[in-house]
């Protein structure tokens, strides 16, 4: 018994399969005609010269088109060219931006690598490889533009236009990773945009599609963001349209049964928060990731990533991010590595106002306070500046936000006794902020400072006491008790010199403490107490009585 198909019962399918000739199968396409509207002026020969192969006279064009008069061509008339008499050219493509280690050397030449750059051009036989946290965008003789992402490598098989009629050949094989594909439509018959997996090959003629090679035990798989893909190999075709994908785990077996992508995810907005810097996100987890993958690329130009993130959790930071409007992309991965449809949000980093320069607490410095004084220089564009202090150098959760109007600011809280980082940033009259400064490690201690006490001296009937000197503007609180509990201190004095003078000073024995006081009025702890001796009241006339002093720790 014979099984026939009736496709003229069946639009749908025979679409379908025409489709799939259209984009599989080159000869057919060169035996089709590309057409052109005349224009005013417009002559056979002329035309000849501009789109037809030098071998291809000017009186074929006017018997394929039965052109009775070759001097006069009606403005308006469609002229049919053959896609076989078309002049070809190669057409090389053009790196648009490179982020990060990006190599390219030929296959004749393999071993002999030329790091790339922006502007560079790259032609057929070419390949590219990206480091592990790199990614290269290419643009195409249609405007085309493919990123390749990192850990990949591609060969550029083919790149050729067909002399002004706008139509190209783009032929590519990716041989390891992945790429995102934005396809510029076709221009007519001849137009192709084909990227070789090692298991299957994608063809487009106008679509934003993703492709990735597969790797650890996963087979290649195509993703359709926008338009239709036909994905094939030599066990059968599928065609993958708008929010699906195929996969295809071994080149023997046909592209797998068609699959929704995952879900754009859900941001949380109220754990968000892209402006300013560093910007920080937060989204809903989607039923059946594995994964996620994080994308900032420019609004303007979203084939070129800026920076990228794969995470297990539904949290993403970016510390640092160049200057301009940029968009991101959050997108859920399914276990066997397909990536899903994006959430988008457009925001803007600002380089101004500039980061003030730091002051103090200086690089990697002990400072005796849990409430230390942080200060920095004025920028003349700020109205205020912000300062962060975190436990880690990335500030993946600030421990301390803070802004103020001045170039110096003291937590409201203690901190506990540890390492940190602090930075600041400059905001100006309209509240946007700039960039974080350098980060700068310090260590806060509650251990009071020590006051380092000298000597006492003793002479003309009066007692001094000297201690360190702290910094510019800070003034000095000593007390001086019989007991040591300091409950009803015998001198309790403040003072803008490090020192104290007695005129009628006691005898025996006295303890003796220093408080540090900020010229914002901060006291610090007072140190530990030390003990003085002191001799007997007719000591203090002999003009040698330091001798018998002695400081007792």
């Amino acid at each position: 018994m014979r099984l026939t198909f009736p496709l003229h019962r069946s639009p749908r399918a025979l679409r379908f399969l025409l489709l799939a000739l259209l984009l599989l199968s080159p000869l057919p396409l060169l035996a089709q005609d590309w057409h052109y509207r005349v224009r005013p002026g417009d002559t056979l020969w002329d035309l000849a010269t501009h789109y037809l192969k030098p071998e291809v006279e000017w009186e074929r064009l006017q018997r394929h088109n039965r052109v009775d008069d070759p001097y006069r061509l009606p403005p308006g008339t469609q002229l049919g060219f053959p896609v076989a008499w078309l002049r070809v050219q190669p057409v090389p493509a053009r790196v648009v931006a490179v982020r990060g280690p990006v190599q390219a050397g030929t296959a004749a030449g393999r071993g002999t690598l030329r790091a790339l750059k922006e502007g560079d051009l790259l032609r057929i036989g070419d390949e590219i490889e990206t480091g592990a946290d790199a990614s290269i965008t290419l643009e195409f003789a249609d405007a085309s533009r493919l990123q390749l992402r990192e850990g990949s490598r591609l060969r550029l098989d083919q790149l050729s236009r067909y002399g002004r009629t706008g139509m190209v050949d783009t032929r590519l094989r990716l041989e390891q990773g992945r790429a995102s594909n934005r396809v510029t439509p076709a221009r007519g018959p001849a137009s192709r945009y084909i990227i070789d997996a090692p298991t299957a090959t994608s063809s487009v003629r106008g679509t934003v599609f993703r492709v990735s090679a597969g790797q650890d035990g996963q087979g290649a798989s195509t993703e359709v963001v926008e338009g239709r893909v036909q994905v094939g190999n030599r066990a059968g075709q599928r065609l993958v349209a708008h929010g699906q994908a195929t996969r295809t785990p071994s080149a023997l077996t046909r592209p797998a049964t068609l699959e929704a992508l995952l879900p754009a995810p859900s941001l949380a907005v109220a754990q968000t928060r892209l402006e300013p810097l560093p910007a920080r996100l937060a989204w809903a987890p989607v039923d059946g990731a594995t994964g996620y993958r994080i994308e900032v690329v420019r609004a303007d130009q979203p084939d070129v990533l800026l920076a990228a993130q794969d995470s297990a959790t539904t949290t993403a930071t970016f510390d640092d991010l160049p200057a301009g409007t940029l968009r991101v992309l959050v997108r859920a991965v399914s276990a066997e590595g397909v990536e899903g449809l994006d959430t988008e949000r457009d925001f803007t980093v600002r380089d101004q106002p500039v980061a003030p320069l730091t002051v103090r607490p200086r690089h990697d410095e002990t400072v005796n306070s849990t409430r230390p004084r942080f200060e920095w220089g004025h920028v003349p564009d700020a109205a205020s500046s912000v300062l962060q202090i975190a436990s880690d150098p990335q500030f993946s959760s600030p421990l301390l936000e803070q802004d103020t109007s001045s170039t110096h600011l003291r937590p409201a809280q203690p901190l506990p006794p540890g390492a940190y980082y602090w930075r600041v940033a400059s905001r100006d009259r309209n509240g946007h902020q700039g960039r974080f400064g350098q980060a700068l490690p310090l260590t806060l201690t509650d251990t009071p400072i020590d006051p380092a006490l000298q000597p006492p001296e003793a002479a003309k009937g009066q007692l001094t006491l000297r201690w360190q000197a702290g910094e510019p503007g800070q003034r000095y609180r000593v007390q001086l008790d019989r007991k040591g509990d300091f409950a009803q201190p015998l001198l309790d004095r403040e003072l803008d010199q490090p020192e104290v003078t007695l005129k009628r000073p006691w005898h025996g024995t006295l303890h003796v403490r220093v408080q540090y006081i900020e010229d914002d009025g901060y006291a610090g702890p007072f140190s530990a107490p030390q003990q003085v001796k002191l001799p007997c009241r007719t000591c203090y006339g002999a003009g040698g009585g330091a001798l018998l002093l002695w400081l007792l720790l």
